[in-house]
């Protein structure tokens, strides 16, 4: 009582050479130690639900073995080659697009290599996230 009567501040200890300073009297630097150590405890709590979370995670992960179907482990087979394919495809309409004269003379061919060009856009995104999601299932990141 006496303390918490005369001093404004407390200079406390932590150990290791560390010291850390307390605002009020000797109550309230009891009190803020409680609260420190009920904020580590609950932390603490929270860490190990978290890894006990992960490790369960991991479990049910590998004890899940999710195999694809012989049609979609071809598709995935099949894919980074459409995928070049198209890539190619893209690329030889790109250079067309690029001559001097395909917007004099052959302008229909222009506008339809730039219509094609932009179907082999949409063709490519949909290639993609078929491969991811192939990719995911083999993985067993997600259910069939």
């Amino acid at each position: 009582m006496f303390l918490d009567n005369v001093i404004t501040q407390s200079i406390v200890f932590e150990g290791a050479g560390v010291l850390k300073e307390y605002i009020g009297g000797y109550q309230d630097y009891q009190d803020a130690k409680a609260r420190e150590l009920a904020i580590i405890q609950s932390q603490n709590t929270a860490k190990t639900n978290e890894t006990d979370t992960k490790k369960a995670v991991a479990r049910d992960k590998s004890a899940r073995t999710v195999k694809l179907s012989y049609k979609e482990q071809r598709e995935l087979d099949a894919l980074p080659q459409t995928l070049a394919d198209l890539e190619q495809e893209q690329s030889d309409l790109n250079a067309l697009l690029l001559e001097p004269d395909v917007f004099k003379d052959r302008y229909q061919e222009a506008v339809a290599a730039q219509e094609r060009i932009a179907q082999i856009e949409e063709d490519l995104l949909e290639q993609l996230d078929r491969w991811e999601y192939l990719e995911n299932k083999q993985n067993g990141l997600m259910s069939s």
